[in-house]
């Protein structure tokens, strides 16, 4: 889509036009811009890339301290611009041949698989976005399934029944007892556990210390 099309387009949705200052960073002065007071983020890089003669894939936009991002859990992010506003447009250098440079900020956040349902992506959203909860435990809340939430849930129902039977002591040592034994996995054939109590024929790990392992080493003259 060229500029004078996105332009069209964009007066054709919404009347109103704004004068915004446009910074790029570099030896370039700052510039008036023209645009439509509400505009989508996309179709506001594509417009400044073409004037200013930038890639577009490279193009990043800063508004009021924050990045501009096209799209928002598959929907397209419009920003309602005042005439007051400064834009700031910077260019991403290009990655070297075979490596690719991608943003920081957004290497350090977690981020949801693509394969994830879009209730999730609205959720996530909405945690992140509105409530601004950290991404430690947004990676907590995400990473359980939901039979673990239903299992967390079921657990803070029963507390206060056992509580109430005078059996909170008991209810919390079984709640560990649970969790270690839910958490202790199956051997594969052909493993070895390292207490030997547990092995065929009481075998241990090669390299075991014990009372035995030094006296027959007294006895065969190895000490």
């Amino acid at each position: 889509m060229r500029m004078e099309e996105i332009v069209e387009e964009t007066n054709g949705k919404h009347e109103k036009m704004v004068e915004i200052t446009l910074k790029t960073i570099g030896p370039a002065r700052p510039s008036r811009l023209h645009v439509a007071s509400s505009i989508r983020v996309l179709d506001l890089r594509k417009l400044i890339a073409g004037k200013n003669h930038l890639p577009v894939e490279n193009l990043k936009l800063i508004l009021r301290g924050k990045v501009l991002h096209d799209r928002e859990d598959e929907d397209d992010i419009y920003i309602q611009l005042n005439g007051d506003d400064s834009l700031i447009a910077a260019v991403k250098p290009k990655a070297p041949v075979g490596l690719s440079i991608d943003d920081d900020d957004e290497d350090l956040k977690f981020q949801l698989p693509q394969s994830t349902s879009q209730w999730k992506k609205k959720l996530f959203s909405f945690l992140r976005n509105r409530l601004k909860l950290p991404d430690v435990l947004l990676m907590a809340i995400f990473s359980l399934s939901l039979k673990a939430w239903a299992l967390i849930i079921l657990w803070f129902i029963l507390a206060p029944v056992a509580h109430k039977w005078d059996l909170g002591p008991l209810y919390i040592l079984g709640t560990g007892f649970c969790i270690i034994f839910l958490n202790l996995g199956r051997r594969q054939p052909g493993d070895v556990s390292a207490y030997s109590i547990f092995n065929e024929d009481f075998k241990e790990l090669p390299g075991t210390l014990n009372a035995d392992a030094i006296d027959r080493d007294i006895r065969t003259g190895r000490f």
